[in-house]
């Protein structure tokens, strides 16, 4: 099995071309490095079946031979990111989304989306399900990734329908873990490179906004139990323990032997006050739930994040 992942280069990306290379199948990670690093699959260079290729799939993706899945996972992930690249994460949910689908149709190969719990948008109801429709703001500055993302689904659909190409969509929740980038803004990464750099915890409004937290590895075997699924449409994968981000900056604080104090600023502009995964559907079709918990994956982070802080 051969699998083309854009984005491969990038936290999710990297941990997937990571679990389909142990599971015997021929990578190719498509990434041009917006985002992405490439020390995050540098110890995946040697492996004879994997490779990387410098590339924007918002242009034309050709690829030599054979393809059995496309994996789109190329796009900004962060607020930090795609309110600094709000162009390039457009297209590269249209336009990127449109081309990744032209490959898996032109090889006859499976696709699969990497959607977003931000298709919710500010919602109205916790937790999410699948069937809700989601409060997202069109023309605020966080419209750029959610209705990037709810196009990407829309044009998914689309090829399923008309074209019969064999789609899964994950809508991914907050996820944690090594490799993410120590200056991406999400709240984990923000925490601890604060705190490392001696400096206060910055909380957003008053801290009672809540976000539920997967660690990668229980994200990475989720989505794989999708892709071997028969299901089409869009499944929540995520850790369902909602905590508050008061809640959670303390679970950080305690991990130092002197703890940063907290600062609080105004709250951007359509941040959701919950964030929450009902897993119901996955638990049912992929016998799927998390089995880590935050102060197990905190501590695996945590030492990545030091570990990476201290080499920079």
């Amino acid at each position: 099995m051969r699998a083309v992942v854009t984005g491969g280069a990038g936290f999710l990306g990297s941990h997937l071309c990571e679990r389909l290379l142990n599971e015997g199948w021929d990578v190719l990670a498509l990434d041009n490095l917006i985002t992405g690093v490439d020390s995050n699959v540098s110890h995946l260079m040697n492996h004879p079946k994997f490779r990387v290729a410098r590339g924007d799939v918002s242009n034309y993706i050709d690829v030599a031979g054979p393809v059995d899945y496309v994996l789109h996972f190329a796009s900004p992930a962060s607020p930090v990111d795609y309110l600094k690249l709000p162009i390039q994460t457009l297209k590269v949910g249209a336009l990127g989304t449109h081309n990744a689908l032209g490959l898996a149709l032109a090889k006859n190969a499976k696709f699969f989306l990497a959607s977003t719990s931000e298709c919710y948008g500010d919602p109205e109801i916790s937790p999410q399900h699948e069937e809700y429709w989601g409060r997202v703001n069109p023309i605020g500055p966080r419209g750029v990734y959610d209705e990037a993302k709810r196009y990407a689904e829309a044009m998914t659909m689309a090829y399923h329908r008309y074209h019969k190409v064999d789609t899964r969509i994950v809508r991914i929740f907050n996820t944690y873990g090594p490799r993410m980038r120590l200056n991406d803004g999400r709240a984990l990464p923000n925490f601890v490179y604060q705190a490392l750099s001696g400096k206060p915890l910055t909380i957003y409004g008053d801290g009672k906004q809540t976000r539920s937290f997967c660690y990668v590895s229980d994200l990475i075997e989720g989505i794989y139990r999708l892709m071997m699924s028969d299901e089409h449409l869009p499944t929540n994968i995520g850790n369902p323990q909602e905590i508050t981000i008061l809640e959670f900056a303390e679970c950080i604080r305690k991990h130092f032997d002197n703890a940063p104090p907290l600062v609080f600023e105004p709250l951007p502009q359509d941040d959701p006050k919950r964030r929450c995964p009902d897993i119901t559907k996955a638990k049912r079709v992929l016998k799927w739930e998390p089995k880590i918990g935050l102060e197990e994956g905190l501590k695996l982070t945590l030492a990545y994040f030091k570990e990476a802080f201290h080499k920079s």
